[in-house]
């Protein structure tokens, strides 16, 4: 993973995965997995003791790490999402957020700028105009939502790991992170951040990004699942300290690979 997992994860990596291979495919040890999802199974594996509610959650948070750390050195950034034909794309394609259709701010477009901070050397903040200057690129691919369904669609917009390099962003660095106009925040991996399928979207089935699917601009990322997916973006920032996000801090899944 390019110098980015902890190295004691690094160390361990090739026993995790190989471990992972044989829990799910040995219907034995999944029972077994299956059985050690109670309190006193925690207990045994996280050598925690479950007293109280704060024991539980530091169980729950250490569980959470570990599934962060396999997810991250299962992935590829030279695995490739399936891309699809134009005919497949979900019409309509689905409206999702944590707030109902009426509650989708609107952006000004005029005044929109893009703000930049964190370990980035060039912080000028970007106006559209002169993003939708950079090169772009196209791809239709599937969303996934962790609440089951998922749709295909078409993005366009600048391949994200070209705008990072553009503003001088430290790709040694662990996290990106994002900000947006409805109140939502999450943060990436900076692998799946240079993933060749990760762009910064402004349009949709190539017309500009309608306000109900991110206007003035989303992160599109076919590698992970829909929540990781910010929309609205208004800030983007560089880290090397855990950023969390807004259904990550509620106990999601951080790394949220799909």
């Amino acid at each position: 993973m390019n110098g980015q997992l902890p190295p004691e994860v690094e160390r361990d990596k090739d026993a995790i995965l190989k471990e992972a291979d044989g829990l799910l495919k040995d219907p034995g040890k999944r029972r077994l997995l299956g059985n050690l999802l109670t309190l006193g199974g925690l207990s045994l594996a996280t050598g925690i003791l479950i007293r109280d509610e704060q024991s539980i959650k530091k169980i729950l948070e250490r569980i959470s790490r570990f599934n962060d750390d396999a997810q991250a050195a299962l992935f590829d950034p030279n695995d490739m999402a399936p891309e699809y034909p134009r005919s497949e794309i979900a019409n309509p394609f689905p409206f999702n957020a944590f707030y109902p259709l009426a509650k989708v701010p609107q952006v000004d477009a005029e005044s929109f700028r893009l703000q930049l901070s964190g370990k980035i050397a060039d912080k000028r903040a970007w106006d559209l105009p002169a993003l939708y200057a950079l090169p772009q690129v196209s791809q239709v691919t599937r969303h996934i939502c962790v609440e089951g369904w998922s749709a295909i669609g078409e993005w366009g917009g600048v391949v994200f790991s070209d705008f990072l390099k553009r503003v001088g962003a430290d790709v040694t660095c662990k996290y990106v992170g994002f900000k947006c106009a409805d109140g939502y925040h999450t943060s990436i991996d900076m692998p799946t951040a240079l993933h060749a399928q990760t762009i910064l979207a402004f349009t949709f089935r190539g017309q500009t990004l309608p306000t109900w699917y991110g206007f003035p601009m989303k992160l599109r990322m076919p590698t992970k699942l829909g929540y990781k997916n910010p929309k609205h973006i208004t800030e983007i920032f560089v880290t090397n300290d855990h950023p969390g996000g807004f259904w990550e801090d509620q106990g999601y899944n951080w790394f949220g690979g799909s």
